[in-house]
């Protein structure tokens, strides 16, 4: 995994002497979402999805065929068998994803929520998913662990959903979430897309920095 996770890192990366980019590794994950869901995407679509111009875009799009991830055909831009794989990969433990309503747990106008497979082990009191969404220009991220069918606050026992039944009922219904699940909600006021992008990059970050690697190592060829 972490070799997939870099993948994403070097693809949002500079090449060389450029100027510093405008896109990072959750847009990167958001396009191989998108390819993946539609076959085939146009830049337009890009553009519209991911909240980039249309010069961020053509640069996504050079960096995504340098790593032999994407081409481009004259019917849009498709996945290549190495991207088959690694979106796949990032698939078995980003499962499920979902819009969230403001509550006391998503904490700004828009949310948006991810699911994390069985990484508990990744997780120690989500200041480190905050910090990511902040990084990104969200408001911030709240994480939960799922145990024992209740949402808690990683590092204690508190119910964090107690008293919010309808966003339990939404994550349970929307999510699927299994014991050790972890959920990450990114928190924005200002756009959904920010809110999607900061969960997204706060998942990333854990996988990246989680200290277990046992079973998630990922070849690629």
């Amino acid at each position: 995994m972490h070799l997939v996770v870099n993948t994403l890192k070097a693809i949002s990366s500079r090449y060389a002497p450029s100027r510093i980019l405008s896109f990072n590794s959750a847009h990167v994950f958001k396009t191989l979402q998108l390819l993946k869901r539609d076959g085939h995407v146009s830049r337009l679509l890009l553009i519209n999805e991911l909240g980039l111009g249309e010069g961020s875009i053509k640069t996504l799009i050079k960096h995504l065929k340098m790593e032999k991830l994407i081409l481009t055909t004259q019917k849009g831009t498709t996945m290549t068998e190495r991207g088959e794989k690694i979106f796949e990969e990032m698939s078995q433990y980003i499962c499920s994803e979902t819009q969230v309503p403001k509550s006391s747990i998503s904490i700004a106008e828009y949310n948006h929520a991810i699911l994390l497979r069985n990484l508990k082990f990744a997780i120690k009191r989500g200041v480190e998913q905050r910090d990511a969404a902040i990084k990104v220009g969200a408001k911030g991220a709240t994480t939960l662990l799922y145990n024992n069918g209740k949402f808690l606050i990683p590092g204690s026992k508190f119910n964090a959903l107690k008293e919010e039944k309808a966003i339990e009922k939404l994550l349970k219904d929307n999510l699927k979430p299994i014991e050790n699940d972890i959920i990450v909600i990114g928190s924005d006021d200002n756009s959904y897309i920010t809110a999607e992008l900061a969960s997204k990059s706060a998942a990333l970050q854990t996988l990246e920095n989680h200290e277990d690697h046992k079973g998630l190592e990922f070849i690629i060829r």
